[in-house]
């Protein structure tokens, strides 16, 4: 209970500064010589996202009112936030943040995939940038190597999941291919759960299920495990069966995409 009312508190005292920090001209209201308040009023912050100026006050006095995400994103607009500010107000009110948006930077996500992929182009060990729902956005050479060649498959095939679920490499290539497919099911469920449209998971469920009985099988289980670091056995054409480390690697400059990197185990 405590920590919450931490949280209303700090949401509150956030909400104010940025409030203050708005030029009332460019909202709409000129700076008359009887205006006194800094920045924008409260009563004119509630008129522009649509709520009671009854209510905002009492969210900006940390009140234990209940905002939903779409009132705090109208909030967001009315105030300016940058997308590092509203991701900080939805950790404050929500615990976590709904419907991540692109962060700025120097490179979009996508570039910086790409840059990051490109680097370990000689790089001994596999290192693969895996999109939504699985999608393969880019892979080094080394991973035709230890897994297979994604480049000769339909750009709407090139998804790891499925992949693992349905291509004849991924059981030869993969020592204990049962137990990582199950566990990418898993995965899948438990990151699609996280995905806004919902519609788009459905599709991709059905598409999964006309193409693999397995995955109908492990999907009706409902397991979902959280992607982390585990090790994987490969039966690598050249060195044989060997064990690598796979390392998932995330950025909220990229997310919901992550790198897979391997290492030595």
């Amino acid at each position: 209970m405590r920590t919450n009312n931490i949280r209303r508190s700090e949401l509150g005292r956030f909400l104010r500064s940025r409030r203050e920090r708005c030029n009332p001209a460019e909202s709409g209201f000129p700076r008359g010589p009887r205006r006194r308040s800094q920045g924008l009023r409260r009563e004119e912050v509630a008129m522009l996202a649509g709520v009671s100026p009854t209510w905002y006050t009492y969210l900006e006095q940390g009140r234990d009112i209940r905002p939903s995400p779409e009132v705090v994103d109208s909030l967001a607009r009315v105030l300016c936030l940058s997308e590092d500010e509203r991701r900080y107000v939805h950790t404050l009110a929500f615990g976590h943040v709904v419907r991540p948006q692109p962060l700025d930077g120097e490179l979009s996500g996508a570039e910086l995939l790409k840059r990051l992929v490109a680097a370990a182009e000689d790089d001994p060990y596999p290192v693969l940038a895996v999109g939504s729902h699985g999608d393969l956005l880019g892979w080094n050479r080394a991973a035709t190597d230890w897994y297979d060649d994604w480049d000769v498959l339909p750009e709407e095939e090139r998804n790891l999941v499925r992949w693992l679920l349905t291509a004849p490499a991924a059981r030869e290539r993969l020592v204990d291919w049962a137990d990582e497919a199950r566990d990418a099911v898993a995965v899948w469920r438990a990151e699609s759960a996280r995905c806004p449209d919902v519609l788009e998971v459905d599709r991709r469920v059905r598409e999964l299920g006309r193409v693999s009985a397995e995955f109908r099988l492990w999907w009706d289980e409902q397991t979902v495990r959280e992607r982390r670091s585990r090790t994987r056995r490969f039966r690598h054409p050249e060195e044989g069966v060997r064990e690598l480390r796979l390392v998932p690697l995330e950025s909220p400059e990229f997310a919901p995409a992550v790198v897979l990197a391997h290492l030595p185990a």
